[in-house]
């Protein structure tokens, strides 16, 4: 099928390591006796993936959907943020908890993108490159961007266009605009409670303004300079 529909010729044919041999193999051979050629120019097989331990399978009962993903309030996109912060070469182990790191990650990301401007220009990152080059290094590429966000010798208009540019192979939709709506005053005024307890180093106080933030929609992150928040 894939003969007839691709002309012949496979630029990349992707795939478990449990297939890799025989499966893999076999279908070369077969291929190639076919086309008198080499069918596929590269061949990529990703390592398995588990879920909180456990191989994800249809026969454990644990495969997790995207719609699993969404149903959880999750950004469907923060499964592709964890998937880029691990090696495809390497055993990956999902879990839940993984899963709300990435979709706080991404939100924030989009959060800073439209506070660092609205331009659409793009800025080459060698670092960035050199890391996607090298083997498709994401995890590597994803710090290279958590260090560019913290960088204060980086100007506003930079980061954004070097994410936009990052964003060209990711795929995480970081320029997409976060639902804003206003502030009540009485969230105003805990937000104001809980830059003072920190400030005071009151972290039980803290933790608990936050309980009550988040309770009421908000998702709150704090950073060298200070908390910052998103609607969820």
């Amino acid at each position: 099928m894939s003969i007839n529909l691709l002309k012949a010729h496979v630029n990349v044919h992707v795939g478990g390591i449990d297939l890799r041999f025989p499966h893999h193999e076999n279908e070369r051979a077969q291929s190639n006796a076919l086309t008198a050629q080499e069918t596929v120019d590269m061949w990529v097989h990703g390592e398995h993936l588990l879920f909180e331990g456990r191989k994800m399978s249809k026969s454990a009962g644990n495969v997790v959907l995207l719609q699993d993903v969404i149903d959880r309030g999750l950004d469907p996109l923060a499964l592709r943020f964890s998937l880029l912060e691990n090696r495809y070469r390497s055993q990956m182990d999902l879990s839940w908890a993984s899963l709300e790191a990435a979709h706080t990650t991404l939100r924030r990301w989009r959060t800073a993108m439209a506070q660092w401007g609205s331009a659409d220009d793009l800025k080459f990152d060698q670092e960035v490159i050199d890391a996607l080059t090298n083997d498709l290094d994401t995890p590597r590429a994803m710090q290279r961007l958590r260090a560019i966000e913290k960088d204060p010798a980086i100007g506003a208009l930079d980061k954004r266009a070097i994410f936009l540019f990052a964003d060209q192979v990711l795929g995480l939709d970081l320029a997409r605009a976060e639902i804003q709506k206003p502030l009540t005053p009485e969230i105003e005024s805990l937000l104001t409670q809980r830059a003072q307890a920190r400030a005071d180093k009151n972290w039980s106080a803290s933790d608990q303004l936050r309980a009550q933030l988040e309770e009421a929609g908000l998702e709150i992150n704090d950073g060298p300079t200070g908390q910052s928040w998103s609607w969820r």
